[in-house]
């Protein structure tokens, strides 16, 4: 029937996001104002930001020293300079309407960003609307105001850049986003491959000098005080997790998670994950990872235009793998996944009922609270799909030496 075609081609035509994403951003505008209206604030650590900003405004620049009512400052310097921004325009936090009106700005444009990457690759329409259907997510943003959001923001402005090839400029971005929340370490694995491949050694060495001398200039006040206090505390890889808080692994019980086996078993899994698609992401090189690297250590490994599905294939992977392999996922880490999930099992061939239902089930787990056994499950279950998803997908996306992803087609290319 005429219809049926006409819903079928609006549904999977990537020509017509060009006008639903627009609508779905207004839509969801007025969905925003509509949750800071209608939904109490709930106070998490908004008012911890706001104490430790005033102890940095304040002059302590001793990292161990600057503390909140819910404990100590445990993010990089980037976090301590975008929270004196929000201190000093929110009436030093005491306006938390306007802190909510801000963030409600940073979630759409990081919907914006988003749903721009999804075009760059093809993504059809089908998926935009489960980009504007998370409850966890708008809670995040506008109802809690967490650091997550920003660093989101930060990781898909550093995404689009690395697709339109801005190198220096993702770089710089990544490295910002780095600088707020340590998360977005884990994009690194894929970040360096994609740069060996598009720009050769010598200039990706200068880029990853760049990210690191981004770190030592945002940290520099704090370093010339305390360093190992600052390097301690900013990216505090002995952390103690709390089992109450584990959205992802409820279901193995507080003995296991806490156990020392536990954490080197995800570590192990968490590497080897890495080098098993490392294999995968240096396939644009036409072979294998061992000649790969040594071509490029020579100097005899020939760059490559890589196409934008396979750059944001590559980078998504990198993070699901590690929100996988994680020991312990909080609330607020659905930033991250929320708006990657839909493009990424697209991108991995996953049938559409499939993303949708693996959508759905992981919205559901992610909504849970407190977590259950159940709802971990699903939240692993979710994250295994998407990974063997995109294993098996990057063997498929176009590498870049045809035709970049892109025009009406509705697969990645």
């Amino acid at each position: 029937m005429a219809w049926l075609a006409f819903i079928r081609n609006v549904l999977t035509d990537p020509r017509h996001t060009q006008w639903i994403a627009p609508l779905l951003i207004l839509g969801d505008a007025v969905l925003c104002a509509l949750v800071i209206w209608k939904i109490s604030y709930t106070e998490i650590d908004w008012s911890t930001y706001m104490q430790q900003v005033s102890l940095y405004i304040s002059g302590e620049r001793d990292y161990p020293s600057i503390k909140g009512s819910t404990g100590p400052l445990v993010y990089p310097a980037a976090h301590v300079y975008v929270y004196t921004f929000l201190y000093h325009i929110t009436d030093e936090g005491r306006d938390i309407l306007l802190g909510q009106i801000l963030f409600a700005a940073l979630y759409l444009a990081t919907l914006i960003v988003a749903m721009a990457c999804y075009r760059q690759v093809g993504a059809p329409p089908y998926l935009f609307p489960l980009l504007v259907l998370s409850k966890r997510l708008h809670s995040i943003y506008m109802l809690r105001m967490f650091n997550d959001g920003v660093a989101t923001f930060v990781m898909w402005v550093a995404i689009y850049l690395f697709m339109k090839r801005k190198w220096t400029a993702g770089v710089a971005a990544w490295s910002f986003g780095v600088g707020i929340k340590m998360t977005l370490v884990l994009l690194a694995p894929a970040i360096a491959i994609i740069l060996l491949l598009s720009v050769g050694l010598a200039q990706s060495v200068g880029l990853g000098l760049m990210a690191i001398l981004i770190q030592v200039l945002l940290a520099l006040p704090f370093l010339q005080t305390n360093p190992i206090g600052y390097v301690s505390k900013s990216f505090e890889l002995s952390r103690q997790f709390l089992f109450k808080w584990t959205v992802n692994w409820r279901f193995i019980g507080e003995k296991t998670f806490l156990s020392r086996e536990f954490s080197l078993s995800l570590l192990v899994l968490h590497v080897s994950l890495l080098a098993i698609f490392a294999a995968v992401w240096v396939k644009p090189s036409g072979t294998n990872m061992f000649r790969f690297l040594q071509n490029v250590i020579r100097g005899r490994q020939d760059t490559v235009t890589l196409s934008k599905s396979y750059i944001l294939a590559s980078i998504l992977s990198s993070l699901v793998v590690g929100l996988m392999c994680a020991r312990s996922l909080h609330y607020q880490f659905y930033a991250y996944l929320a708006l990657v999930t839909p493009v990424l099992l697209w991108l991995g061939r996953v049938h559409p009922f499939l993303i949708l239902s693996a959508w759905a089930m992981q919205e559901w787990a992610w909504n849970a609270f407190p977590s259950t056994g159940p709802s971990s499950k699903a939240v692993i279950s979710a994250l295994i799909l998407q990974v063997a998803g995109i294993w098996f997908g990057l063997n498929k996306v176009d590498t870049g030496r045809g035709r970049a992803a892109g025009g009406r087609t509705a697969r990645p290319q």
